[in-house]
């Protein structure tokens, strides 16, 4: 370990093995064991050694993983359930209200029909999608609708999904969805600060960021579809960990490519170079274009064959998903009777 990452690791926690598994949704204790990560100093040498990306081996990577692995029948159902589990229910439209944001709530309080639950046997779980994420008018409105559930909270912000307003504006939106209720919060960078190498403004963004969530789980959108190379999306995952993110996220769900899985591969891999160096357990979550129960499969497999079993809990590993739940719930159905449903018999809001 470098004498940069021991210096920032400085008077921080320690870092203890994870907690046993525990039923989705169960509020975990402040001590249940995944040291948040502080961050460190910005160290462009650890930058430097990360920035070669071979697009092709990547590719060739994630074509190996989805064709290897067949998860079929009563594992695949419960993969399914995991991958609810593991999901951010969300709506981030121009015609999102009041109503609306509270009818989804209430799926992720019950995202599963009642047959179904009967079906599968699990009537006796916890099995809820973990947050719901909506825009800051709606925050107030989701946290009285979750109140007691367990189920999160998070607010996209900092001028989503482009991040081009001043620095201070956006700030003030995070200190408002706080006050609110949120306890995550889902900013988004400034892409040209990536194109122009700005790393040092970058970093000290999104430090600021992480200051403004105080206790709130810092979530950062690197607008993958954006950044044009994979070495981009290496070394703005890299620059957000070691500003303190507790989460690095694929997309907005606005630009004109979203999560891919060879971007994926690419994050995940930096996820677990910042944890070789220094020990700290980054969350990861694809988002955008993540719209059936066969593709949330190949995520999980991604995760588990990339990261191992601790990253599939929903403290480590999430799907940012606005109609993904849908599919999944017919798939369950059509495991338990032969048959697909059509979309409206499982409505969202």
């Amino acid at each position: 370990m470098s004498s940069t990452i021991r210096e920032a690791g400085a008077g921080a926690s320690k870092v203890t093995p994870l907690p046993a598994r525990a039923a989705a949704n169960t509020p975990m204790p402040a001590e249940h064991g995944i040291a948040r990560n502080p961050g460190m100093k910005l160290d462009l040498g650890f930058l430097e050694s990360v920035r070669s990306v071979n697009r092709s081996a990547l590719e060739r990577r994630v074509a190996t993983l989805t064709k290897r692995r067949s998860i079929k029948a009563d594992n695949q159902a419960a993969w399914l359930l995991r991958a609810i589990a593991c999901m951010d229910l969300t709506t981030l439209n121009s015609n999102d209200t009041d109503e609306r944001v509270r009818r989804l709530c209430a799926k992720a309080i019950n995202p599963l029909r009642k047959d179904i639950v009967d079906g599968l046997g699990i009537a006796g779980e916890v099995i809820r999608p973990a947050a719901v994420c909506v825009y800051h008018p709606f925050v107030a409105t989701a946290v009285e609708a979750l109140r007691g559930t367990g189920v999160h909270v998070a607010a996209v912000s900092t001028a989503f999904p482009h991040g081009l307003a001043p620095l201070s504006t956006r700030l003030q939106e995070i200190e408002a969805s706080v006050r609110d209720g949120a306890d995550e919060i889902d900013v988004v960078i400034p892409r040209g600060l990536v194109y122009g190498a700005k790393w040092r403004e970058l970093f000290n963004e999104i430090v600021a960021m992480r200051a403004a969530c105080g206790e709130a789980h810092l979530k950062v959108i690197l607008g993958t579809g954006d950044l044009s190379t994979l070495r981009n999306v290496m070394l703005a995952s890299m620059v957000a960990m070691m500003a303190g993110a507790d989460f690095i996220k694929t997309s907005t769900g606005k630009e004109s490519v979203n999560a891919t899985l060879p971007v994926g591969l690419a994050m995940v891999r930096a996820i677990r170079s910042y944890f070789e160096e220094t020990g700290y357990l980054i969350g990861f979550k694809p988002a955008g274009g993540i719209s059936t129960a066969k593709a949330s499969l190949d995520w999980l497999v991604l995760i588990k064959e990339e990261l191992g079993r601790p990253w599939l809990e929903p403290e480590l590993f999430r799907f940012g998903a606005s109609s993904l739940l849908t599919d999944i719930e017919r798939q369950l159905e059509h495991h338990l009777t032969g048959h697909y449903s059509a979309n409206h018999r499982h409505a969202m809001a």
